[in-house]
């Protein structure tokens, strides 16, 4: 057996791929069978202490689990702007916003059915990422994320209002449950909710994905990275960059219409710039321009947001003495712990940390110095 042979074995080079073939092949099947507990879910009465308040196919667990998929879905189209082009927006959430109030507003002023209320209301989400993005793209880098962060405070500022009476103001404007199909009404009907808010994550997931394999992708890929290197090849970014704005656009204002669904309203703390804060830190949590980084990011930082308010509010930190019941009777300060646990502690979101965990079971090569003994 020659030298070669035998540091390719010690490494886990080609010469030991036969022993491990087997078990990245069975990995690939992980989504898949994700996702298959995940659909099952509703049929399941098996109770998880801690994450959930009931037994996993209760309306409360289901209706919990729906939102999470929803925002793990929100920060994924998100992150196609983010992680995979480069373009730092504060405005996502308009768009969002956008599906919920023109559906809604379609529902009630319009008296239309609820299958053509949707179409309409994201072809105006679309519509609207269009023109705003067209505008916000002739600035870069902080100009285009001040621009887009001004036409959100403007839509923010507009359903305040309340003009015509259309968004309902602060209170914002419940969905008319006569004009909605029968079997998305009612808390008997929660598992088909939570249907829907899956078929949108696994929507969006492949969409994105998608995109990202396709030449359009690459050129996002190329603009993030150098994006006067992309026009030195005689590609004009501008096109390329609309339409990831418009691709995100139009999956955030279908993500409102489901949220639409799973709230039974519109509300307008969808329209403000906290709401896109709150997408940035669950694509920073997950691990931004990774392809299963933002829905990890979008599901725990939604979970955590709706149970650490019932920790911050338990028996349990009330009986704390005042040093620590203050700070942990707030639930944005145990958010503010968890995140900046998570930069400190895992670079590059938890999307690494499988990788992380592997380098660390391998340890230095056998062979090769260690960090350490470099100094």
């Amino acid at each position: 057996m020659s030298t070669a042979t035998e540091t390719h074995e010690r490494t886990g080079g080609p010469a030991a791929a036969p022993l491990t073939s087997g078990r990245p092949r069975l990995l690939r099947w992980w989504p898949a069978a994700v996702l298959l507990v995940l659909a099952v879910a509703p049929f399941s009465a098996v109770p998880v202490p801690g994450l959930l308040d009931g037994p996993l196919g209760s309306a409360g667990s289901l209706q919990l689990l729906a939102t999470c998929l929803l925002f793990g879905a929100l920060a994924t189209g998100y992150d196609l702007l983010l992680g995979r082009t480069g373009l730092l927006s504060f405005g996502h959430a308009l768009y969002f916003a956008a599906g919920s109030y023109a559906t809604n507003t379609f529902l009630l002023e319009a008296g239309l059915p609820f299958g053509l209320a949707a179409v309409l209301g994201l072809l105006f989400g679309i519509a609207l990422a269009v023109v705003l993005g067209s505008v916000s793209l002739r600035v870069t880098g902080i100009g285009f994320s001040m621009v887009t962060l001004a036409f959100a405070q403007a839509g923010s500022i507009l359903v305040s209002r309340n003009p015509g009476g259309v968004t309902g103001g602060e209170e914002g404007r419940a969905a008319p449950a006569d004009l909605l199909p029968s079997w998305l009404v009612g808390i008997d009907n929660t598992a088909n909710l939570y249907w829907i808010a899956l078929a949108y994550l696994v929507l969006t997931l492949s969409v994105v994905a998608w995109a990202v394999r396709s030449p359009t992708g690459r050129v996002w890929e190329g603009i993030k990275e150098n994006e006067r290197r992309v026009e030195v090849l005689g590609l004009k970014p501008y096109g390329f960059k609309l339409t990831a704005f418009v691709v995100a656009g139009a999956l955030a204002a279908l993500g409102g219409i489901v949220h639409l669904l799973l709230t039974g309203g519109s509300t307008p703390q969808t329209t403000t710039s906290d709401f896109t804060l709150s997408l940035l830190v669950m694509v920073v949590l997950g691990g931004s321009g990774t392809r299963w980084g933002p829905m990890v990011g979008g599901i725990l930082y939604t979970w955590a947001d709706h149970r650490l308010g019932d920790l911050a509010g338990s028996g349990a930190v009330a009986g704390l003495p005042a040093v620590l019941r203050v700070p942990l009777s707030q639930p944005l300060f145990l958010l503010g712990v968890l995140f900046v646990a998570v930069v400190h502690l895992l670079p590059g979101g938890l999307a690494r940390l499988p990788s992380r965990l592997a380098a660390l079971r391998r340890g230095p090569v056998e062979g090769l110095p260690s960090r350490k003994e470099n100094g």
